[in-house]
């Protein structure tokens, strides 16, 4: 599996697609089981996909033609909203409504820690160094938690308690950008801890679109940051060296919500699930829909892609 790229529904569906024909070339049914597809991500060696529905997050063997679960991670008492890998596989992070985010050994399939944000969380993703997490709720706070000390050591409100809908963290660790309920996006530099500027240097903010916005991406060569929107376009913007953010291009084509998005290994692709159904695969130089995947019967709202070394 060179290139794995799937998608969830409200449908309650998950599918697998060959990226390039636009082939739907499996999909767990879950047939007769509630809950909607809520997020997903795909393993550093693209061997499990974890699956969000509901309460529950479900790992799944990608290479496998069954639609029963290897296993399901279950202590969340709300919906699940966030899931991410640790580099190496040996950990998943998930983010809740319930107001917690959770640590789980996907060895043991335990919940390894957990750490109390107090409100509903939308948002999680991990530190390249690993040791590192941070989340977004629904109460406007950006939060650090950190592995090693077991607690939260940065808290930032950059719009009072406006809910902050989506974070993404540079690759390279030098950057925290964030999204919130309004289509606004906050920028920070991250500095070393040894240094002595503040940890999160706010160097811009600005109004991505006039709805909702759903989710904010940088991409992995951290030259763009794609923005996902209920105005049913997606916005890429380019950075400078000096954190300048410019409109490059406006993603039309969709006819509902967009909802989530996942870059290719090389920056080159953007995946995006919308409310219309569909899933769209869109060259980022030429800013063109290049495959649409149609299969879903209801709103597609998480697709994940994996097409970098295994």
């Amino acid at each position: 599996m060179s290139v794995v790229l799937v998608t969830g529904s409200y449908d309650h569906e998950i599918r697998f697609w060959e990226a390039w024909s636009g082939i739907c070339s499996r999909t767990i049914a879950r047939s007769g089981e509630s809950g909607q597809v809520n997020r997903l991500a795909i393993s550093p060696d693209k061997r499990l996909l974890a699956a969000a529905i509901h309460k529950k997050v479900y790992i799944y063997e990608i290479t496998s033609t069954s639609s029963t679960p290897l296993t399901c991670l279950d202590a969340h008492t709300n919906n699940v909203t966030s899931v991410s890998f640790h580099s190496e596989g040996k950990w998943l992070v998930t983010g809740s409504e319930d107001g917690t985010i959770r640590i789980w050994d996907l060895r043991s399939t335990q919940v390894h820690r957990t750490y109390d944000n107090g409100a509903p969380v939308n948002d999680v993703c991990v530190h390249p160094n690993q040791g590192e997490l941070i989340s977004c709720d629904q109460a406007g706070c950006i939060k650090q938690w950190d592995l090693s000390e077991n607690l939260c050591s940065h808290e930032l409100t950059p719009a009072g308690d406006v809910p902050i809908r989506s974070v993404s963290l540079a690759s390279d660790g030098s950057c925290l950008v964030a999204g919130n309920n309004k289509g606004k996006c906050y920028v920070w530099k991250i500095n070393e801890e040894k240094s002595d500027l503040p940890r999160y240097q706010a160097v811009t903010k600005f109004s991505a679109h006039k709805k909702y916005l759903t989710r904010v991406l940088l991409s992995p060569d951290v030259k763009y940051l794609a923005t996902c929107s209920a105005d049913t376009t997606v916005k890429i913007w380019s950075i400078s060296e000096n954190y300048e953010f410019r409109q490059e291009k406006v993603l039309q084509g969709h006819q509902r919500w967009v909802w989530d998005c996942a870059f290719s290994a090389d920056s080159a692709y953007l995946v995006t699930a919308s409310s219309d159904h569909t899933a769209r695969l869109w060259e980022m130089a030429s800013g063109e829909t290049v495959r649409q995947y149609n299969g879903h019967h209801k709103a597609a709202v998480c697709c994940a892609l994996h097409d970098g070394a295994g």
